[in-house]
C-alpha cells in the first residue's frame, strides 16, 4: 500500500492576545501535513507568516502540489531540492521525518544520529503593551526563570525597566521585531544593560542591519528576520552575535540542523525559536534546542488549549515528545 499526503488548516485560540511590533493576533492559524501509509502516520505543522510573503492559502496549495512526489517516495533530503525554505517545506519535512521514525520503529534522535533528547528550559514571552501592563504580566510570570519581552521601539526603556522591577530574579531577553532605529538603538541598549538583559533580538529592520557593524554591542545581538538558512550565516557574522533558528523560516528540521552547524562553526550563539503554534510545531524544534544557548519554544503556553497528546511543560521545563505526538 502506498503513502498519501493530507493537508489541513487548523485554528487554535490564543489565551487573550499576542502582540508584537507588527500587530496583534487572537488565534494561531496553522497548516498541518500528514503522511499516512501501512497503518502509520507522520505529521508536521507550520505557521504561514505574512512578513515573509506567505499566506495560508499559498502554503496549502504548495503542499497539495507535493501529493504526487510523496506517493512516489519523496524523502526529506530530496524535499530540500524541490521546495524553497519556508512554512510549507517545514510542515512536510517534519512529517517525512516523523513518518520515517515510525516506519523504522526508532526515535528521531536515532534517525538523525544524534544524542538522546533531554528536557530543556524555555523562555516565556510577554506581549508588547504599555509598561504598566507588561509589569503586571511580568509579575504573574516572575517565578519563570527566563522572560522574553516583545518590544516596539518608542518607550521601550520604560517597558524594560518596568518588567525588571516586577520580576527582579528572572533572566531577561528582549525581541524588538525590527522596531528600533539607528536613532534610538543606543538608548534602548543602555536600558537593556541597566536591566541585565542577556540578549537583544533583531533590533533593526533586516534591510538596515548592516548598521550594526559600526554600533557598540555591549549585549549580544541576535538575528531573527535576517537569518533563514545556513547560507545566510557567513554574511551576518560581522553584525550579529547569535541567530534565532526557526523551523518555519529554515523550511524544516533538515535545513535547521544545517543552519545550527553553520552557526556553531562561526562560534555564533544559537536560539531555538518558534512561531505561535501547538506542541506539534514545537516538538521537532526540541531537537535543535539540545544544542541551543537560548530556548524560546513557549508557543503552546500562549494558547488557550493545545493538541492532545501535547508536550509536557513543567513550568518552563519541556520534556522530550512522546512518539504519539512526533518523532
Amino acid at each position: 500500500m502506498g503513502v498519501k499526503l493530507e493537508v489541513a488548516v487548523e485554528r487554535w485560540p490564543i489565551a487573550g492576545t499576542f502582540a508584537i511590533s507588527r500587530g496583534v493576533k487572537t488565534e494561531a492559524v496553522v497548516v498541518t501535513a500528514t503522511i499516512r501509509g501501512d497503518g502509520l502516520r507522520g505529521r508536521g505543522e507550520c505557521v504561514p507568516y505574512a512578513r515573509y510573503g506567505e499566506t495560508v492559502e499559498g502554503v496549502v496549495a504548495t503542499l497539495r502540489e507535493m501529493e504526487g512526489p510523496v506517493r512516489d517516495g519523496l524523502t526529506a533530503d530530496l524535499l530540500c531540492r524541490r521546495l524553497p525554505a519556508g512554512a510549507a517545506r517545514n510542515a512536510l519535512d517534519c512529517a517525512l521525518l516523523d513518518f520515517e521514525a515510525k516506519k523504522r520503529g526508532a526515535d528521531i534522535a536515532d534517525i538523525l544520529d544524534l544524542a538522546p533528547l533531554h528536557p530543556v528550559v524555555t523562555a516565556y514571552t510577554l506581549s508588547l503593551s504599555t509598561p504598566e501592563n507588561m509589569a503586571v504580566a511580568a509579575q504573574a510570570a516572575a517565578d519563570r526563570p527566563i522572560l522574553k519581552l516583545k518590544l516596539g521601539g518608542d518607550g521601550d526603556g520604560d517597558r524594560i525597566a518596568a518588567v525588571r522591577r516586577a520580576a527582579p530574579r528572572a533572566r531577561l531577553i528582549v525581541d524588538a521585531n525590527e522596531s528600533w532605529k539607528a536613532g534610538n538603538f543606543e538608548a534602548n541598549t543602555a536600558a537593556c544593560v541597566a536591566a541585565g538583559v542577556e540578549l537583544i533580538e533583531q533590533p533593526l529592520p533586516a534591510g538596515d542591519d548592516s548598521l550594526l557593524t559600526a554600533m557598540a554591542r555591549p549585549i549580544p545581538i541576535c538575528a531573527d528576520e535576517s537569518v533563514h538558512i545556513a547560507a545566510d550565516v557567513d554574511a551576518l557574522a560581522d553584525r550579529y552575535d547569535a541567530v534565532n533558528i526557526k523551523l518555519d523560516k529554515a523550511g524544516g528540521l533538515t535545513e535547521a540542523l544545517d543552519l545550527l552547524r553553520a552557526a556553531e562553526a562561526r562560534r555564533v550563539k544559537i536560539m531555538a525559536g518558534c512561531m505561535v503554534g501547538t506542541s506539534l510545531a514545537m516538538a521537532p524544534a526540541l531537537v535543535l534546542a539540545q544544542r541551543a544557548d537560548f530556548v524560546d519554544l513557549d508557543g503552546p503556553l500562549l494558547l488557550a488549549r493545545d493538541r492532545k497528546p501535547g508536550l509536557q511543560y513543567r513550568g518552563s521545563r519541556i520534556d522530550p515528545p512522546l512518539s504519539e505526538l512526533w518523532g
